[in-house]
């Protein structure tokens, strides 16, 4: 098989391109060269957002096209046409943040979605991931485009800080606010679940929109970091503390308190979404120990502290706020 990866130096990008190598793929990494590419692609060198920035792909043919992109639409749109008559397939890493909010406990791929341009200029996160859904389409035609629309993703290599916030928290040690309840159901996907998904997907010739995220109430709040505290051999003591305790001391949920929502409409949006439809079609995931090993050994080797995108807000609870709602 003959991969074009748009992008592919970082996280979810590298993770398919590595999976695609190890398969003994070809592969065509397609990115601006802040990054170098992994050992093994053919590295063309270009920036989509510029006039004529495509020109390093103005020839070549490939089996499948893989694509992250999360800003403007339009980017996509011409990414699309341009390859539309010299690749097969359009795998499309959008989000399942193009549901219409609020979500609804257990829904699968059926839900409303939000309305998106794939003309347009970036606006909103979840109207720019439409949006490029749309402009994949309109290059590839629906019954050559899949759209991996993608929970949560955590795992080696991460450039939002989420899972290393908490792994660096644990090597603090001290007494840590662990929001509750401790057996609240979470839902993510390992990014090396995602790629090798997407790898399969693409082979099998499947097409249109998959949720990738873990099975509903296959993980647990409890399960996560209790698995962070031991990879990292913390002295942590992790205080579970009802949701409302953590609300009230104005924590905010999901940016100061990674991967946690409290129970309610933002937890059933974001943590009980059905991905019945992408297991059956093949989706494998691995435990949480895996991923925090995993991520947490990534993470040694690079010095223990995470790369951070800068289209992306740093989060994290502050130590000096965290010690108050504690009454430390």
């Amino acid at each position: 098989m003959r991969l074009l990866m748009l992008g592919g130096t970082e996280f979810v990008g590298r993770a398919v391109t590595e999976a695609a190598l190890a398969r003994g793929w070809e592969v065509t990494v397609f990115h601006r060269g802040h990054h170098a590419a992994p050992e093994g692609a053919r590295a063309v060198h270009g920036d989509r957002t510029a006039d004529g920035g495509l020109a390093g792909l103005a020839d070549g043919e490939w089996d499948v096209v893989v694509d992250t992109w999360s800003a403007a639409p339009r980017v996509v749109r011409d990414a699309a046409r341009l390859l539309a008559e010299r690749a097969g397939r359009y795998v499309y890493v959008s989000s399942a943040s193009v549901y219409r909010y609020p979500g609804e406990a257990g829904s699968d791929e059926s839900f409303p979605v939000v309305d998106g341009d794939p003309d347009a200029d970036a606006s909103a996160y979840a109207e720019d991931k439409r949006g490029g859904e749309l402009a994949a389409i309109a290059g590839f035609g629906a019954e050559r485009t899949v759209l991996v629309r993608a929970g949560l993703i955590l795992g080696p290599c991460e450039n939002i800080g989420r899972l290393p916030w908490w792994l660096n928290r644990m090597v603090r040690g001290g007494t840590v606010l662990a929001p509750g309840p401790r057996d609240l159901a979470i839902q993510y996907v390992d990014v090396r679940d995602l790629a090798e998904w997407v790898l399969d997907a693409a082979a099998a010739g499947l097409h249109g929109p998959y949720n990738l995220v873990s099975p509903m109430g296959q993980i647990t709040m409890g399960e996560l970091l209790d698995a962070c505290a031991k990879v990292t051999e913390s002295t942590a003591t992790l205080r579970w503390t009802e949701p409302q305790a953590v609300l009230d001391a104005g924590i905010e949920p999901w940016m100061e308190l990674p991967v946690w929502l409290p129970p309610g409409e933002l937890h059933d949006t974001m943590h009980r979404t059905s991905s019945e439809k992408a297991v059956a079609a093949g989706l494998r995931t691995r435990s949480a120990a895996e991923t925090v090993r995993d991520t947490w050994e990534w993470l040694r080797s690079i010095g223990g502290t995470a790369p951070q995108r800068p289209d992306r807000p740093v989060v994290g609870l502050a130590p000096e706020k965290e010690a108050k709602a504690l009454g430390l």
